[in-house]
């Protein structure tokens, strides 16, 4: 009795596995159909191949190795998998440290952004490879320049190619993530650092070495890059003067110097900046726009003489309000750099007080 039982189960087994197997093809069939993989992505334009995005590299530390500089098509060939990201196009632009960088170089590369975003409508976006310690103000002056909606990502690295735990490749690979996704779009200009996406007006090098050095003093972080999404913690909007400052080739960026307060501080700075052929100059002020006296003097006279004069301050946050009624102007929530950025481009379409006082309010709020 008992044999014939076991002979039974046998059959009854192999067909429930049988039965069994078939109904997890068919879960499986129905789960892959559902989930959009590699290549169901979906670009801009609605099209079955993955996003193209155009990587601009120019150099600094993501491409740094102790025999040279990898180009950008080296760097964009060492991410495994990016084929089912977006299909991706590289320039070389440059191949530098961030600290040589000047101004001719931002206003070329917006340029170049601006040329590539004409010529390509069904780009989903362009990424900027670039050195971290000028980085923030490269982003500051494409966010000012780039009208075009799609976003525009600048990332680069803290520890250079050959290094143990390299970050570029991962901030790499998360910046085309980024600006291949469409809900990048109507954003400011993004820096993606660490994971972290960042609004160019607000972000700011906070540290020297490590890989979480970029902090957004205001408005906060936008959102994170996640294995397996873009994941926003703030609501899309391009941001305060995103696009507001139209540049051409015959464009020309007015000098405008950086003069660092401390005590015991006089006016021989300030004077030789004037001195040079500046049209502007930024005090990074000790606290809330205070300085010495002597300094105060020169700065006085710099203004009185016809140049523009903004207060900035050497702490990390907090606001200099930007109240122009005394012929001098604070900047508000901006670091020294990134004021010098605004003022430049300011400088290229008013030499109004008021006016470059509402651009400097404009970029945070009325309460800056």
């Amino acid at each position: 009795m008992f044999g014939l039982f076991e002979d039974d189960v046998a059959p009854r087994q192999e067909a429930d596995r049988a039965a069994f197997t078939g109904v997890l093809v068919v879960v499986g069939a129905l789960l892959l159909a559902a989930a959009p993989g590699p290549a169901q992505a979906r670009d801009v334009a609605g099209h079955g191949d993955p996003p193209r995005v155009h990587v601009i590299a120019t150099g600094g530390t993501i491409a740094y190795t102790p025999d040279g500089s990898l180009t950008g098509e080296a760097l964009v060939a060492a991410l495994p998998g990016l084929e089912r990201v977006a299909r991706v196009s590289v320039e070389e632009f440059l191949n530098v440290g961030s600290s040589q960088i000047t101004p001719d170089h931002w206003l070329r590369l917006s340029l170049r952004i601006q040329d590539i975003y004409r010529q390509q409508p069904d780009l989903a976006g362009v990424v900027v490879t670039h050195g971290t310690d000028t980085l923030e103000e490269t982003a500051l002056f494409l966010h000012l320049t780039v009208a075009d909606a799609r976003p525009v990502v600048v990332t680069g690295a803290m520890r250079p190619a050959q290094a143990a735990g390299a970050d570029g490749p991962a901030n790499l690979m998360n910046a085309v993530r980024l600006a291949a996704d469409t809900t990048a779009r109507d954003r400011p200009v993004l820096v993606l650092m660490n994971d972290r996406i960042h609004a160019a007006p607000g972000v700011q090098k906070a540290h020297t070495t490590r890989v979480d050095a970029f902090v957004s003093v205001w408005p906060g972080v936008l959102g994170v890059t996640d294995p397996d999404l873009v994941s926003w913690q703030l609501p899309a909007a391009p941001g305060p003067l995103r696009g507001a400052f139209p540049v051409m080739q015959e464009t020309r960026l007015p000098r405008v110097d950086i003069v660092y307060a401390y005590a015991g501080a006089d006016g021989s700075a300030v004077r030789a900046a004037a001195d040079a052929g500046a049209r502007g100059v930024v005090v990074a002020t000790v606290g809330r726009g205070n300085m010495p006296a002597a300094q105060r003097e020169a700065v006085n006279a710099f203004a009185t003489g016809g140049g523009a004069a903004v207060l900035a301050s050497r702490t990390q946050a907090g606001r200099v309000p930007v109240d122009p009624s005394g012929g001098i102007m604070g900047a508000g929530d901006l670091s020294p750099q990134q004021a010098r950025v605004l003022l430049i481009l300011a400088l290229t379409t008013t030499t109004d007080l008021g006016e470059a006082a509402r651009l400097f309010q404009a970029i945070r709020g009325p309460e800056s």
